[in-house]
C-alpha cells in the first residue's frame, strides 16, 4: 500500500523524461497529449467551466440550496465569500468577452483576455486535471511522510521548513509551478503546514520548471548560455529562500494550523531508537495503513482537480487579465521601476533606465520581461533580465492569482511586497554571476 502507489506518484511527478524537444515530467505530458486532443475546443471547454462556475456561485449566494449547503465539499466550493464572488462574476464577463471577441479590445485583446483565455487557461486546465486526480498518489500512501523526515535535517535549519516542502519544490522545479501550489494548498488544508509555513512554501518552492526556464532564455536570445543561466537561477533562488521568509510580511504569519490551533505533535523529532530512515519509514507505513479503499482515494482526487478546475481558473481569468491591462495600458509598472535605475547603475548593469522598466512589469506576467528585454543590445542587460524575470516567482497571471484562489493565507499586497523583497534579494546575486561571465 505504500511502495506502489509511492513508486508511480513518484515516477509521474517527479522523473524527468524527454517530450518534444524539451525535458518535462510524465504529468506534464499527459497534459499535453489532452490538450492535442481538445485542439480549438479547449477554450470552449475553458469558458465553459468559468460560467458554470460564476453561474452556480451567483445562484448559490441568493438562494442557499439544501443539497449544496448539506455537503461539505459542495458548500466550500460554491458558497464563497463577497470579494470571491465578484471575482468569478469578473472572471466569467472577461472570458466570455475574449470568446466571442466582444466588447473592448482592452479587455478583451491579444495582449490582454484573450491571452489568458489562449494561452494559459487550457494549459491549466489540462494540469489541474491530471495533477488533482493523481496527485494522492504522493500525498497519501506515506511518500511525504518518508521524505518529510530525510529532508527535516536540511529544510529546517535552512528555511524553516518541514522536509516535506522539498518535495513541493521538486514537482515543481521538474514540471510546473502550478503543481507546486496544488500540493502545497491541499497539505495546509489536511494539518501538515502551519500557516507560516504554507505561505512560505507558495510563494518561495513553487518554482519555475525547466521546460519554462528553456522558453525565457530562447526570448532574450541566449540559449547558448542556459547552463550558467539556469546555475544562476538555483542560486539566486536559493538566497531569496533562505533570506525573504525572515522578513515581514511572511514572518508575521502564524505558526498555526488552518484552523489556527496549535501543532499537537512534532514528527521531526526521532523517538528513541530510531534514525531517520526508520523513523521515516515507520511514519510512512502508518499513513498508509489508514488507506481503507481505493473508492476514498479517488474521490479525493476527484475533488482536488473539480476544486481547482471550479475555484482556481475563474480567479486566474479575473486577476491574470486585469494585470495584463494595466501592464499595457498604462506607465504604472514603469513607474514602479523608475527606482531600480539607481540601483542598476550601482551594479553596472548597462541600459540601466531600459532594464528598470522590466523590474517590477514581471508581476503582471513572468514573460513580458524577456519579450522587452530582446530589444536591448547588451546581451549582460538581457541575461540578468531573464534571469530576474524567473527568480522573481510571483506573477500574478498565473502563480500569484493561483495562490489567491487558494486557501494558502496571502494577501494581494503581501504577494506585491514579496515580490519586490525577491527582485531586491536576487538582483545583486545575479548582477555579480553576470559580471563573472561577461
Amino acid at each position: 500500500m505504500f511502495a506502489i502507489p509511492s513508486l508511480l506518484g513518484l515516477f509521474l511527478f517527479m522523473t524527468p523524461v524527454s517530450f518534444g524537444d524539451s525535458v518535462t515530467i510524465p504529468i506534464a505530458v499527459m497534459a499535453s497529449s489532452v490538450l492535442d486532443l481538445l485542439g480549438n475546443s479547449a477554450t470552449a471547454v475553458v469558458t465553459a467551466l468559468v460560467v458554470l462556475s460564476a453561474v452556480v456561485s451567483v445562484l448559490v449566494t441568493l438562494t442557499k440550496p439544501a443539497v449544496i449547503m448539506r455537503n461539505g465539499f459542495l458548500n466550500g466550493l460554491f458558497n464563497v465569500s463577497p470579494v470571491w464572488l465578484v471575482t468569478r462574476v469578473f472572471g466569467a464577463a472577461f472570458i466570455v468577452m475574449a470568446f466571442y471577441g466582444l466588447g473592448s479590445p482592452v479587455i478583451m485583446g491579444e495582449t490582454t483576455g484573450a491571452f489568458v483565455l489562449n494561452e494559459l487557461l487550457p494549459t491549466l486546465l489540462s494540469v489541474f486535471i491530471f495533477a488533482g486526480l493523481l496527485l494522492p498518489l504522493l500525498t497519501s500512501f506515506g511518500l511525504l511522510e518518508l521524505l518529510g523526515a530525510i529532508f527535516t535535517k536540511v529544510m529546517r535549519p535552512l528555511f524553516g521548513l518541514p522536509g516535506r516542502s522539498a518535495v513541493d519544490c521538486a514537482a515543481s522545479w521538474l514540471g510546473d509551478g502550478s503543481v507546486g501550489i496544488l500540493m502545497t494548498s491541499k497539505q495546509y488544508e489536511q494539518g501538515f503546514y502551519t500557516q507560516r509555513e504554507a505561505a512560505v512554501v507558495g510563494t518561495t518552492f513553487s518554482a519555475v520548471s525547466i521546460s519554462f526556464s528553456l522558453v525565457v532564455i530562447a526570448q532574450v536570445d541566449l540559449m547558448h548560455m542556459f547552463a550558467w543561466f539556469y546555475l544562476t537561477v538555483c542560486l539566486a533562488g536559493i538566497a531569496a529562500a533562505i533570506i525573504v521568509p525572515r522578513l515581514p510580511p511572511l514572518s508575521w504569519k502564524k505558526d498555526a494550523l488552518i484552523d489556527n490551533a496549535e501543532r499537537e505533535t512534532n514528527d521531526e523529532v526521532l523517538p528513541a531508537g530510531h534514525n531517520t530512515l526508520s523513523y521515516g519509514l515507520h511514519c510512512a507505513l502508518t499513513r498508509a495503513e489508514k488507506i481503507r479503499s481505493v473508492s476514498s482515494v479517488l474521490k479525493e482526487g476527484v475533488q482536488n482537480a473539480v476544486d481547482m478546475v471550479l475555484g482556481v481558473l475563474p480567479v486566474v481569468m479575473a486577476i491574470g487579465t486585469a494585470a495584463l491591462m494595466v501592464a499595457e495600458y498604462t506607465d504604472v509598472f514603469s513607474i514602479l521601476g523608475a527606482p531600480f535605475v539607481p540601483l542598476l547603475e550601482l551594479l553596472h548593469i548597462p541600459d540601466a533606465v531600459k532594464a528598470s522598466e522590466t523590474m517590477v512589469i514581471g508581476f503582471a506576467d513572468m514573460f513580458i520581461p524577456a519579450i522587452l528585454a530582446a530589444e536591448i543590445d547588451s546581451e549582460m542587460t538581457r541575461f540578468v533580465i531573464a534571469t530576474v524575470s524567473v527568480t522573481q516567482l510571483i506573477y500574478i497571471s498565473e502563480v500569484g492569482a493561483l495562490l489567491l484562489g487558494s486557501k494558502i493565507p496571502v494577501k494581494l499586497w503581501e504577494l506585491f511586497v514579496i515580490f519586490i523583497l525577491r527582485t531586491l534579494v536576487t538582483l545583486p546575486v545575479i548582477a555579480g554571476i553576470a559580471h563573472l561571465i561577461f
